[in-house]
């Protein structure tokens, strides 16, 4: 938000959006750490035998199943909290560089152009939707489709990176923005694109009448 504020800017109705979602996503973001917070304590206090609490102020001395359970609902609630928000991220930041391009701020880099598949795969890897299983791609939304060549070429233009994920049972390793992909992508937001008309040929005239155009 500090950021946000130190823009100066004319503060559109889409400006304000992007205030409301970016407070959103802090609110947001700041319960669902609550709520791990709240798993870790339940399951470090029942290690050491201690009492936790279990609401309205009453404590007692649960079982580590008991734990289990607690935190598992306090990562169902995170995941519940924060399924979106990756993807609401990404849109904000768009609306905000759309806006502020059209009040005439563009960036001064210009990232070289990306085809229309690494540009897909670049905004899928930024929403978190890309990690790699068994050497393919493993994606969380049925509608995308992403290539290991299309991740092996961005990786080769230092856009994204692997990261080793030991602890997950579906996946060997999950795919992230660099910082020089955050970077390419923040450009490429509302960059305008060629809209050249294309040229239409005239109908062409019956033969019988082009000869005697051609005869006068």
């Amino acid at each position: 938000m500090n950021t946000l504020n130190a823009q100066p800017m004319y503060h559109s109705p889409a400006i304000h959006a992007v205030y409301a979602r970016v407070r959103q996503l802090a609110h947001l973001a700041s319960d669902a750490a609550d709520h791990l917070i709240d798993a870790v304590d339940l399951l470090d206090h029942t290690r050491a035998g201690l009492p936790v609490e279990l609401g309205d102020g009453f404590l007692a001395v649960v079982t580590e199943q008991e734990a289990r359970r607690g935190a598992g609902r306090c990562f169902t609630l995170v995941a519940s909290l924060t399924a979106l928000g990756s993807s609401d991220a990404l849109a904000t930041a768009e609306l905000f560089a759309v806006e502020r391009r059209h009040r005439g701020f563009v960036p001064e880099y210009q990232p070289p152009a990306l085809s229309p598949t690494q540009d897909t795969t670049l905004r899928a890897v930024a929403r978190g939707d890309v990690a790699i299983t068994s050497g393919k791609p493993y994606l969380r939304r049925e509608d995308l489709r992403v290539s290991i060549s299309t991740i092996r070429a961005l990786e080769s233009r230092g856009l994204v990176m692997r990261e080793d994920c030991p602890d997950d049972w579906f996946r060997d390793e999950r795919v992230h923005l660099t910082a020089a992909g955050r970077r390419d992508l923040a450009a490429s937001f509302a960059r305008p694109r060629s809209t050249a008309p294309t040229a239409t040929r005239p109908p062409a005239r019956p033969a019988a009448t082009a000869a005697r155009a051609a005869v006068r």
